[in-house]
C-alpha cells in the first residue's frame, strides 16, 4: 500500500527549507534589534484557551481547530494561533510583575483544518510577535513599523500595509447593533455561516469571502465613522506616528480580524504573488485577553506572518545550498578511518565537507565531487596511506599537483596548503 501524507500536511523539500532559513533569519534579525526576545511555545494546549480568547464564533473554533480526548478526560488542541499561547506563558511565568513592558516573538507549526490552497497548509507555519503592557499608540505605531521592516528585509513584493480601528467596548456596542440591523434587512441575500453570525458576532460579515454577501454589505455602516473620542483619537494618532515615521498604511475600513480578542488598531499585510488571497499577515491591539485568562488587566499589541506566505511572495530567486568545499575520497577500505578523521578535523575548522564511499570507483567519485561544487578533492589510497599524505585534485582549475596535503597536520594548516595548491592552479 502506498501512503500518502495527511491532506493539508506536506513534505517541505531542501529548496524550499533553505527559503525558509532565509526568511526566518531576516526576520529574527529585525525583532531582536527591536529588542524582542524568542519564547518558545508548546504545541497542545487546553482547548478552552482558544474558546476563551479566540472566541466561540470564530471560523478557527467552529470549524478549524484539532482536537482530541486526553487520557484523563481533558480536551486538548493543536495550537490554531500563537498569541493566546504566548499570554498564557507570560502570565504562567509571572512575567506581568516582573517583565511588566515586555516583548516577545516565536515562531513554529500551527494547525487549522482549513480548505489547503497556494500558501494556505493545515499544518503550517508563523513568526509572530507581542508587545505587553504598552496602550499607548505609539506601541500600535511601532509595531506597524517593525511588520514594515520585516516586509523590506524578507523582500516581500509589492506590499500593503492596510490599517483600520475596530473600536473599544465603549464605541463597539452599538456599532454591532447598526451592523447587525444592515444585515438582518439583507438577511435573505447572505450565506448560512453570515446569517449564524448575525447575532453572535456581526463583525464578522465584513469579512465573508462570498461574493452575495460581499455585495449585500456594501454600504453598511463602519466602525471608523462610530469610534468613541477616545478610540478617534487613539487611531489619529497612530496614522500620525506612521506619517512621521515615513511607513506608509493604506486605510481599510472594512478590514476586520477573524479572532474576537482584538480592539482598537487592527492592521493586515497584503503582498503580490499569491494570487486573490493575498493576505501575508496581520495583528492589532488585544487589551483584554490577559485579564480573559484570569491575568492583570495588561494591554497588549501584536502580529504574525505566515511563514509559507511569506516565502511565496519574497523576492529573488530560491537559494541553493551553499557548495561542498572539500571531498575527501578514500580509495580502498582502509583508508575510510583515516579519511572520516581528516573530514571531521576541517569540518571543524568550518569547511563543507563531504565523505565519497570507498565502494565506487575513482571516475565515479570524481563525477560526484566535480557536481557538488567542491574546489578539490582530497584522495586517501594505498600509497596515500604509507606517504602519511593525501593527493590534491583541484576541481577549479582541473589539475593534479605534485604537493602533497599532510594527512595528520593541523587543520588550519591543512587549509593553508589546500588553499595554497588550488591557487597555485590558476
Amino acid at each position: 500500500m502506498k501512503l500518502a501524507a495527511v491532506k493539508g500536511f506536506r513534505d517541505i523539500q531542501a529548496g524550499e527549507v533553505l527559503a525558509r532559513r532565509a526568511v526566518l533569519e531576516a526576520s529574527c534579525e529585525v525583532l531582536e534589534n527591536y529588542g524582542f526576545e524568542e519564547l518558545e511555545l508548546p504545541l497542545l494546549e487546553k482547548v478552552e484557551l482558544f474558546k476563551r480568547t479566540v472566541g466561540d464564533t470564530s471560523d478557527i473554533v467552529e470549524k478549524e481547530m484539532y482536537t482530541f480526548e486526553d487520557r484523563d478526560g481533558s480536551t486538548l488542541a493543536l495550537r490554531p494561533e500563537g498569541t493566546a499561547s504566548l499570554v498564557r506563558a507570560y502570565l504562567a511565568a509571572g512575567m506581568a510583575r516582573s517583565q511588566p513592558e515586555g516583548r516577545f516573538y516565536y515562531q513554529g507549526a500551527m494547525f487549522r483544518r482549513e480548505r489547503p490552497q497556494k500558501g494556505r497548509f493545515r499544518q503550517f507555519s508563523q513568526i509572530g510577535a507581542e508587545m505587553l503592557g504598552r496602550s499607548d499608540p505609539a506601541a500600535d505605531a511601532e509595531a506597524v513599523t517593525l511588520v514594515a521592516d520585516i516586509c523590506e528585509a524578507v523582500g516581500l513584493r509589492e506590499y500593503r500595509v492596510e490599517l483600520n480601528s475596530l473600536g473599544d467596548d465603549a464605541c463597539r456596542p452599538a456599532y454591532r447593533k447598526a451592523l447587525e440591523a444592515w444585515g438582518q434587512e439583507r438577511i435573505d441575500s447572505l450565506c448560512e455561516d453570515c446569517r449564524s453570525r448575525l447575532q453572535r458576532n456581526p463583525l464578522r460579515l465584513l469579512d465573508c469571502k462570498v461574493e452575495a454577501c460581499r455585495e449585500a454589505m456594501q454600504g453598511a455602516p463602519m466602525m471608523v465613522d462610530s469610534l468613541c473620542d477616545d478610540c478617534e483619537s487613539h487611531h489619529g494618532r497612530v496614522n500620525e506616528l506612521l506619517t512621521e515615521s515615513g511607513v506608509e498604511v493604506t486605510a481599510n475600513p472594512r478590514m476586520v480580524r477573524g479572532l474576537d480578542y482584538y480592539c482598537r488598531t487592527a492592521f493586515e499585510v497584503t503582498a503580490a504573488g499569491l494570487g486573490s488571497q493575498d493576505a501575508v499577515g496581520g495583528g492589532g491591539r488585544y487589551d483584554g485577553l490577559a485579564a480573559l485568562l484570569g491575568g492583570p488587566d495588561i494591554a497588549g499589541v501584536g502580529f504574525a506572518f505566515g511563514l509559507e506566505r511569506m516565502v511565496l511572495a519574497a523576492a529573488g530567486q530560491e537559494p541553493s545550498a551553499p557548495p561542498v568545499d572539500i571531498v575527501v575520497a578514500p580509495l580502498e577500505e582502509r583508508a575510510l578511518g583515516v579519511v572520516l578523521g581528516l573530514a571531521r578535523r576541517l569540518r571543524r575548522a568550518g569547511k563543507r565537507v563531504e565523505v565519497e564511499s570507498p565502494s565506487r570507483s575513482l571516475k565515479a567519485q570524481m563525477k560526484r565531487a566535480d557536481r557538488s561544487g567542491a574546489a578539490c578533492v582530497l584522495l586517501v589510497g594505498e600509497a596515500e596511506l604509507e606517504a602519511g599524505k593525501a593527493t590534491l585534485r583541484d576541481m577549479v582549475n582541473k589539475a593534479d599537483h605534485a604537493q602533497l596535503i599532510e594527512l595528520d597536520g593541523d587543520a588550519e594548516q591543512l587549509i593553508k596548503c589546500i588553499g595554497e595548491a588550488v591557487k597555485g592552479g590558476a
